[in-house]
């Protein structure tokens, strides 16, 4: 059956769930924060959670987590997602007895034939451990040696774009030989940036190059792209001086002019975390999943980790159910997106 069928024969209210991915509280099967996603889950509300590290009490209880939520709705399961780039980001760690990997300025320092060896370990364990996203490669060019969110945790694998998509198409194919989807970040590159969007309005004006585009174009005609991740950067050279200075995530520019338009992108767009700093000091909850959609993007991604809320994907369904009923071309993008969804968790293996 085809995505367009699929997408079809579906309410608006099934497709709008897929867009939504969450963070939780709990570290076990049997804590409230997980009870609270897993019915999210079982009712439609939400088609993924991301792990953060305060939900890793052990490897056996995230075994038994995504367990868990995978039951809710064996026949459409979701993304259960989380960010082991590896080096000092990760969120499972040898404390739990997982095999830590180097970072990927480290990855890069080795021979190329290193880096598919150190994936396929990587891959393997987190499919083992039931996790079917995983929020990585980095392609961001190394291009400021001060960038206080790459540079400073040794995520890039340098500032050649061909070194880099070597390191990352390494990351991708392991990815996909063990199910698991990846997404590749921060479009349209955090490399040259001066500030960290977990805190604040990141203008890139005047400092963003061209050339952060190239691993992108690169892995997507390749065929190496399952999700791009769109950071919260603002660039007027591109977008224009408009009042709202709207950051990528939330512009149709970026999305649907450069990403998809330009690039050919056509898969999964995830934003970044929407409550970092960027977002949240200047976005209320329904302008962000508004602006959002309206701009192309297809899962909204909420770590639910500034204000915990249990409540928090059903509230951000309700605002996209509420406006696809409202209006038609709202409901048109919700269609879209959850075409684009559906594929990848059929590419991936995610549906049964």
């Amino acid at each position: 059956m085809s995505g367009g069928s699929i997408a079809s024969a579906q309410s608006l209210e099934d497709m709008a769930g897929q867009m939504v991915m969450v963070g939780f509280r709990g570290n076990a099967a049997d804590t409230a924060g997980v009870r609270a996603v897993r019915e999210q889950i079982a009712r439609g509300e939400i088609g993924g959670v991301m792990f953060l590290r305060i939900n890793v009490a052990s490897l056996e209880a995230v075994r038994g987590i995504n367990r868990n939520l995978v039951a809710a709705r064996p026949w459409l399961p979701p993304f259960i997602a989380l960010d082991q780039e590896g080096g000092q980001i990760e969120r499972l760690t040898a404390a739990v007895g997982f095999n830590e990997i180097p970072s990927a300025r480290a990855v890069a320092a080795q021979a190329p034939d290193r880096a598919r060896v150190i994936y396929a370990g990587l891959a393997d364990d987190l499919a083992r451990l039931g996790f079917n996203v995983n929020f990585g490669p980095v392609v961001d060019l190394d291009l400021n040696p001060d960038n206080p969110i790459i540079a400073r945790y040794d995520r890039a694998y340098g500032a050649d774009p061909d070194e880099v998509v070597a390191r990352a198409a390494a990351f991708v194919e392991a990815h996909h030989d063990a199910g698991i989807a990846t997404a590749l970040k921060h479009f349209p590159g955090h490399g040259s940036s001066a500030e960290d969007t977990h805190e604040g309005f990141v203008d890139v004006t005047g400092r963003w190059q061209p050339v952060e585009l190239e691993p992108y174009r690169a892995m997507i005609d390749t065929g190496l792209a399952d999700m791009v991740m769109v950071a919260h950067l603002y660039n007027s050279e591109i977008q224009g001086g408009g009042a709202r200075q709207l950051p990528a995530s939330l512009s149709r520019t970026w999305i649907e002019d450069v990403l998809r338009s330009e690039l050919g992108f056509t898969g999964v767009a995830i934003t970044d975390d929407l409550e970092m700093g960027a977002i949240r000091s200047r976005f209320d909850l329904h302008d962000t999943v508004v602006t959002a959609v309206e701009a192309g993007v297809d899962i909204l991604l909420f770590s639910n980790s500034a204000a915990y809320d249990p409540a928090l994907g059903t509230e951000i369904y309700q605002v996209l159910v509420d406006e696809g009923r409202a209006d038609p071309a709202f409901a048109d993008r919700i269609a879209q997106s959850y075409e684009r969804i559906i594929a990848l968790k059929r590419q991936m293996g995610i549906i049964p």
